[in-house]
């Protein structure tokens, strides 16, 4: 653990999300410092009890995304939990929820009521499809809005059915985007003193993704394909399978086209015509897919790696999870970490994938148990143990 101060120390976040989105976009608020307050309902976070897998009874998913938070339960139902909210709020710097649509107003927490509490807070809501707009009261999933993005009609074999990428991509977009939002806004009040709100969704997570296929939609007027591994705009640039498996080749550029048949032995390929340009490689692209696959499959992926690796080629395995967490590039950048649970033992987290040279952040500590710092986050808030007591026998908080 690193002695560097964190960047974002001494900045207080009310965490009231759950399942991804909202956890993932505090997950990099904490990794960077701040002080995640992760308020929980009575019986938690609903991420706990999704799996398996379990660890000694503790779900792996919620121990992946809620590193370096702490816990409260309060029932935010019972009439008597609001002034404590209230108190929290007067002194917190960012808030960040994922409810359904319209739940923050019945709790009357949404923004036009917290910020007559704090002027200057933070306040960002994330949601299936934003706060404005006809869908704005609609639940959504990362499912759901994979698909209304036209992701899912994107991805896959040409041919095959809709299909979702293989991680929930618009549930972590959406958490990156409200973390980016989040930082912008208090980068603003930081000027001006003054918090605002921070808006996003997974729709809009989604389509932020799709540049290459927008951008072939906004000149032609025709929706792009699923096409596979493959490269919508150049070629060869995409996986081909080998002997023991497959392997990606990124030949993007005319130079990496022209070492690519030298180090397959093939510059009978540079000679073709129809292959010569990147526009006729595009256009004659199932054809040279058929000649590249014959010439792959006939060594393994290690043989074919060093052979392009020493002529200068892009390329790279398709990797499975073992082997990525086995790869000595991934280790040497510690982005497999792990971290001692007082549950479930030594676990695996992954690492911080950015790294700053003075204020790098840090994996401080796991994944809390329910309620585990329930008495302390009232005693930060000015609470005394006997009125935490009677808070507990009330059922205000657990």
């Amino acid at each position: 653990m690193s002695d560097n101060p964190l960047p974002l120390e001494n900045i207080t976040v009310l965490d009231f999300t759950q399942i991804m989105a909202g956890p993932f976009c505090t997950m990099l608020l904490a990794d960077m410092g701040a002080d995640v307050i992760k308020i929980e309902k009575p019986g938690g976070d609903d991420i706990r009890g999704i799996g398996p897998p379990f660890i000694n009874g503790e779900s792996a998913a919620f121990l992946q995304i809620n590193r370096n938070k702490r816990s409260i339960v309060m029932d935010l139902k019972h009439p008597d939990s609001y002034d404590v909210i209230c108190r929290m709020i007067s002194k917190a710097d960012v808030i960040v929820q994922n409810f359904r649509p319209g739940v923050m107003e019945k709790l009357n927490l949404e923004y036009d009521s917290v910020r007559k509490l704090n002027q200057s807070i933070i306040y960002c809501s994330i949601s299936g499809f934003g706060t404005t707009g006809p869908y704005k009261k609609r639940p959504g999933f990362d499912l759901v809005t994979q698909g209304m993005s036209g992701i899912m009609s994107l991805t896959g074999e040409p041919g095959g059915n809709p299909t979702k990428t293989g991680v929930p991509i618009t549930d972590l977009n959406a958490g990156f985007y409200a973390a980016y939002g989040i930082l912008n806004a208090y980068i603003q009040r930081l000027k001006t003193g003054k918090g605002q709100l921070v808006d996003t969704s997974l729709l809009e997570g989604g389509l932020a993704y799709t540049f290459w296929e927008s951008a072939i939609f906004f000149a032609t007027g025709v929706s792009p394909k699923p096409a596979g591994s493959a490269h919508r705009l150049t070629a060869p640039y995409q996986s081909f399978p080998t002997i023991d498996g497959h392997i990606n080749i990124g030949a993007a550029t005319q130079s990496n086209w022209i070492r690519l048949c030298g180090a397959l032995d093939r510059s009978d390929l540079l000679n073709e015509k129809k292959f010569y340009a990147n526009t006729d490689r595009m256009e004659n692209l199932e054809e040279l897919q058929a000649n590249l696959n014959k010439t792959f499959r006939s060594k393994t992926t290690a043989e074919w790696l060093k052979i392009l690796e020493q002529s200068g080629v892009p390329c790279g395995p398709v990797n499975n999870m073992e082997q990525a967490y086995n790869d000595p590039q991934v280790l040497s950048r510690d982005m497999l970490v792990e971290i001692e649970h007082p549950v479930a033992g030594l676990i695996k987290n992954i690492g911080i994938p950015v790294k700053l040279s003075d204020t790098p952040g840090s994996i401080r500590q796991p994944a809390p148990s329910l309620g585990q710092h329930t008495d302390e986050i009232l005693a930060q808030f000015g609470y005394t143990q006997q009125e935490s007591g009677s808070y507990k026998t009330a059922g205000i908080v657990i």
